[in-house]
């Protein structure tokens, strides 16, 4: 079964890579949105089975994203990961305060990365 992925990104060259990227590894990247109230949408409309969500969306914050996203009824249950340019010690208290499987570096950005928070989490 293919990985079904939203990517949430406030930089479209950034969503385009990634999403090059994740698709020639072999996931299906169903949507990429910009804002939260886009993620929110295809999160709704597409269930994916995981989302990557920046944690600096341009003057929004990813974990209010990730709140909504695990919290709002209609939006289907899926596995978050936090994404950012950040080292993951900058927001350790956050991330671990927050309904995420985990996060992982852009510059470490795979297919492989995904599916290994995705073990982790299970």
């Amino acid at each position: 079964m293919t990985l079904r992925c939203l990517i949430i990104d406030d930089s479209p060259r950034f969503l385009t890579a990634a999403r090059g990227l994740l698709e020639r590894e072999g996931l299906s990247v169903v949507a990429t949105a910009l804002t939260g109230d886009d993620a929110l949408r295809c999160a709704a409309e597409l269930a994916p089975d995981v989302t990557l969500v920046d944690i600096h969306l341009g003057a929004q914050s990813g974990f209010d994203v990730v709140r909504r996203l695990t919290a709002e009824a209609q939006v289907a249950p899926s596995t978050v990961i936090l994404i950012s340019t950040h080292s993951e010690d900058d927001f350790a208290d956050l991330i671990a305060d927050s309904p995420v499987a985990g996060f992982l570096p852009k510059t470490g950005l795979s297919a492989e990365a995904i599916r290994e928070v995705l073990g982790r989490a299970a």
